[in-house]
């Protein structure tokens, strides 16, 4: 059996949710690496950063956003050194400006891919997969990049069977 782990960043508080600013005890991207792995049994690490977003949801698209233009590597608390003993990589995140959050990619650029396969996932409202598979291709240098999920945020509640099915199809 294939060993999985799930890089993923979260974000819980102020979020879009179905055309309105919620609060998030969790945040969607969580509750989706945790459904991935309850369904295969994969380890999980969270992308956590040095400084935080603003707690308000507009303010935070527009640090965002500025991160995104000038490239930013955001420091982050702790870094993964190694995927080495994994065969799969789900790298999971929510879709701010069409990619992954500047800090996974921190992440990623600070490992070697070669000989792995890396899954995107993205959690959005409206965005699908955007642009997470092409920024796999570019930052996992050596990775073969397999079949996405997107996962609507306002539906992640009633998606566990949904990620459970594809995590349980391409993971295992």
């Amino acid at each position: 059996m294939a060993k999985t782990l799930v890089i993923y960043y979260s974000r819980k508080g102020e979020n879009y949710v179905n055309g309105s600013i919620k609060n998030l005890a969790r945040g969607n991207t969580e509750i989706c690496a945790e459904y991935i792995k309850k369904a295969v049994g994969a380890d999980i690490f969270e992308i956590e950063t040095q400084k935080a977003y603003s707690t308000d949801y507009t303010q935070c698209t527009i640090e965002a956003k500025a991160e995104l233009k000038n490239g930013a590597r955001p420091e982050l608390v702790k870094m993964l050194d190694s995927v080495a003993e994994y065969d799969n990589i789900v790298v999971a995140g929510p879709c701010w400006w069409g990619t992954y959050p500047c800090a996974v990619f921190t992440q990623l650029e600070a490992l070697d891919f070669n000989g792995k396969k890396v899954f995107p996932l993205m959690t959005h409202e409206g965005s699908g997969i955007a642009g997470a598979p092409a920024a796999l291709k570019k930052y996992c240098r050596g990775a073969v990049v397999g079949e996405g999920l997107a996962v609507q945020g306002g539906a992640v509640a009633e998606s566990e069977a949904k990620v459970a099915a594809w995590a349980k199809k391409n993971l295992e």
